[in-house]
């Protein structure tokens, strides 16, 4: 217990003589490849854990990676040494000669270290474990105009890889974002196969000028006959030419290879009568701009119409190195009054990058003939038809005839018999026939109907707008047994105007920033009305049949 007590004070005592005395930096290759990592290892004779050496020094002509902080203490013969050692990656992308600076810590001093790099040959990446090739689709970009950066890492495929990293490529003054997840597949060279990881990336400069698009590196290791080596990669740097946007040019810029406008119709015809919903699509696709960078098109609006937009898509991909972008919008145009219209042409302006010019994509005009509606004319028809009778009658003498018909008794005996037999044949097969526990399709078709109406009616109530529309949807698809375009085909069976412009307000309000508010309870009125109708008029056809 002595001996160990003493033992400690004499450690304590010595500490001042294990100051650091020493600071040594070294690297483990001299010269290197341009484009290549080494290793720079600080050590102090010491224990150091409060202080380590600034390398943000480094950051100015060397690809500085993460620094990794070891210490060990040796007892050899009752003396005591210790050391501490910072290890940091770096890797330069020119060849020539670089000066690593002294490093300070715990207040001793390095010596400054002489670099040399060599130039990579061209033809040493064929003999290379790993190898990066990088791509423009174009070296020349008008501002906010989207390009592809493609991004080709390659590894030798006879050599197991353990681990690696690839670095994101940077450029000033763009946005540089990744493009869905790499790809990987296998490529011959000088009768080598490779390993081919494939990455994209969408540039979008922001800056007129001359800019350089700094290449990624990849390092990691490998591993062959059970001898594991690091390896480490560079692309060459692309320079491209931003140019800025025309002092000309008007309007939303949207600069592109091709701008394409179409429109669909639905229904086809020109010919529409008052109040029933017309769908207008119209899709507008262009190459070489994202998604966000396409603009609204503006629906000019026509008197005699109401216009309602719909929900808008937009979306874009990847193809061949070109950014495809396209956006589509639906607009419903409910007729209000008869008459020919013309739609006016749609225009809308972009910027041709191949013949350097402006181009407009166009919608040409449209002329849509609107007639009253028949359902109207049918109803004033039905009212007018007995003023016109009695007017008739009014104008000429009716003549009355009167026939007296007489029948023979035994004829008529015989008739009642026979409706008699009739009546007692169907009670009997009434009677004997099996009960069946499935429902009538009638039955379950009004049985559905009427909870339909009935969940529209609560939500009615709470003027739950989104959930009213959804519950019209599956009551339009019940009705019409159609999945698609179901309530539009609902409401070409119904002729009501004021059913179409309520549903029509009921979509602005869902899909629109319009200020509409439609009311629930005319186009709920509106269904069971119809509905009602269409009951009394199968009820007055099975009454004629058995007249």
């Amino acid at each position: 217990m002595v001996m160990r007590l003493l033992c400690c004070l004499l450690l304590i005592a010595a500490a001042p003589l294990w100051a650091a005395s020493q600071l040594q930096a070294s690297v483990d290759k001299n010269p290197v490849l341009a484009g290549e990592f080494f290793i720079l290892t600080i050590s102090v004779d010491d224990s150091v854990k409060s202080e380590q050496p600034d390398t943000s020094v480094l950051l100015k002509d060397f690809v500085v990676g993460p620094t990794s902080v070891s210490s060990r203490t040796n007892i050899v013969n009752g003396e005591i040494s210790k050391q501490t050692n910072w290890s940091v990656k770096l890797m330069t992308r020119k060849e020539g000669t670089y000066t690593i600076p002294a490093f300070t810590v715990a207040g001793v001093s390095s010596k400054p270290i002489e670099l040399e790099v060599s130039k990579r040959s061209q033809n040493a990446e064929q003999n290379k474990d790993a190898f990066i090739k990088t791509s423009v689709k174009s070296d020349s970009l008008y501002v906010q105009e989207a390009g592809v950066y493609t991004v080709k890492l390659y590894l030798d495929n006879n050599k197991e890889l353990l681990d690696g990293n690839l670095s994101t490529p940077q450029m000033d003054d763009a946005q540089l974002n990744a493009i869905g997840k790499q790809s990987e597949s296998y490529e011959l060279i000088d009768g080598k196969r490779y390993l081919v990881i494939t990455r994209e990336y969408l540039l979008q400069p922001q800056k007129s000028g001359q800019h350089t698009i700094t290449a990624p590196v990849f390092n990691g290791r490998i591993r062959q006959n059970y001898r594991q080596m690091e390896i480490s990669a560079m692309g060459e740097d692309l320079d491209l030419d931003i140019k800025p946007i025309p002092e000309n040019y008007q309007g939303a810029w949207l600069p592109s290879e091709l701008v394409n406008l179409d429109e669909q119709w639905q229904p086809k015809d020109d010919t529409v009568e008052v109040g029933t919903p017309i769908t207008r699509t119209i899709t507008l696709t262009a190459l070489g701009v994202t998604k966000e960078q396409l603009p609204d098109i503006e629906m000019p609006q026509v008197q005699g119409f109401r216009s309602y937009p719909d929900e808008k898509e937009t979306n874009h991909l990847v193809r061949d190195g070109r950014v495809i972008s396209q956006q589509t919008a639906s607009y419903a145009l409910l007729p209000q009054t008869p008459g020919t219209f013309t739609l006016p042409e749609v225009k809308l302006p972009w910027f041709n990058t191949k013949i350097n010019r402006i181009n407009y994509a166009t919608i040409p005009a449209r002329t849509i003939t609107v007639i009253p509606s028949t359902n109207a004319l049918t109803a004033n028809t039905n009212n007018s038809a007995p003023n016109t009778s009695q007017e008739l009658t009014g104008e000429i003498p009716a003549v009355r005839t009167i026939t007296e018909v007489t029948q023979p008794i035994w004829l008529i005996m015989v008739a009642a018999g026979g409706y008699l037999l009739w009546i007692a044949t169907l009670v009997f097969f009434l009677r004997k026939r099996p009960v069946s526990n499935s429902p009538d399709k009638n039955d379950v078709k009004s049985e559905v109907s009427s909870v339909s109406l009935s969940e529209l009616k609560k939500y009615a109530k709470t003027k739950d707008y989104s959930a009213f529309y959804l519950a019209l949807s599956r009551y339009a698809k019940h009705e019409t047994r159609q999945t698609h375009n179901a309530i539009d085909t609902l409401m070409g069976t119904r002729s009501s105007s004021k059913l179409s412009e309520e549903i029509a307000k009921l979509r602005a309000k869902l899909y629109s920033s319009s200020d509409e508010q439609p009311d629930l309870a005319i186009i709920i009125n509106g269904l069971a009305q119809t509905k009602s109708a269409q009951s009394f008029d199968k009820n007055q056809g099975l009454k004629k049949l058995y007249d």
